[in-house]
């Protein structure tokens, strides 16, 4: 059996980041997918980008990573793409869109927002229709095949959902969740690259406290343009555009 750590949404966050990494490895998994947004709101999108290079068998492109490679007068995107340098810039140019594999029988399909887009958001409460359309094939993809299983980040919410016998899930965000004030990922389990399997596959949510304060104290000291709103994000676990 293989098993995959699938990590999302980094923003920047490296306590955050660091206390996934070590739960993954105390764990004992060693392959890990990352799927976007290593970048942005967070102050240490540098050593972010750097870690995950590094420790991630495959990223893809999040819409964070797109923005800050082109040039943007809107001052958090520029404060995070003055810091990265150009190698790094280069690198987050240089991801795929989506990954794709068969696991235990079921061809999955892992991107940042949507099989369309990298800025189409759907969340686990949208219309039957719009969550199912996830399964779909695009030109952005690389098989023209509705996927089994699909995995995302983007909402920063993690949820599982199965309808009309697809798998849909989210693995919420490592530093900026949402959902809670827990980073989160996503564990895949089963017999990797066989199409027609007997295995079992098995997917679960792991939730991982970290220090937030240090989090707040490191957003501060790098003087991070919004910083207020990112910082009570972390603290509360809410969306900024949530009316209280």
């Amino acid at each position: 059996m293989d098993t995959i750590a699938i990590i999302s949404d980094v923003h920047g966050n490296i306590p955050a980041l660091e206390a996934v990494l070590n739960d993954i490895s105390r764990r004992k998994i060693t392959r890990i997918f990352c799927l976007g947004d290593l970048v942005g709101k967070g102050p240490d999108s540098v050593a972010v980008v750097d870690i995950v290079k590094e420790r991630c068998e495959r990223i893809v492109m999040g819409n964070w990573d797109d923005l800050v490679t082109k040039p943007n007068d809107h001052e958090e995107v520029s404060w995070h793409r003055n810091i990265l340098g150009v190698d790094r810039l280069n690198f987050l140019r240089s991801l795929p869109f989506s990954i794709e594999f068969f696991m235990s029988g079921k061809f999955i399909r892992l991107f940042h927002a949507s099989p369309r887009s990298l800025y189409e958001r759907i969340q686990p409460w949208d219309a039957l229709e719009k969550r199912l359309s996830l399964c779909q094939s695009s030109v952005f993809c690389l098989e023209d095949r509705e996927a089994d299983v699909i995995g995302y980040g983007d909402i920063h919410n993690a949820y599982l959902q199965h309808s009309n016998g697809k798998v849909l899930f989210n693995v919420g965000s490592v530093g900026n969740p949402l959902d809670s004030v827990d980073a989160s990922y996503a564990i895949v389990e089963g017999a990797m690259d066989e199409e027609r399997s007997s295995a079992p596959f098995e997917l679960r949510f792991i939730k991982v406290p970290y220090d937030i304060e240090m989090a707040v104290r490191l957003a501060v000291a790098a003087k991070v343009p919004s910083s207020e709103a990112y910082i009570k994000e972390l603290r509360t676990g809410k969306y900024r555009g949530l009316k209280d």
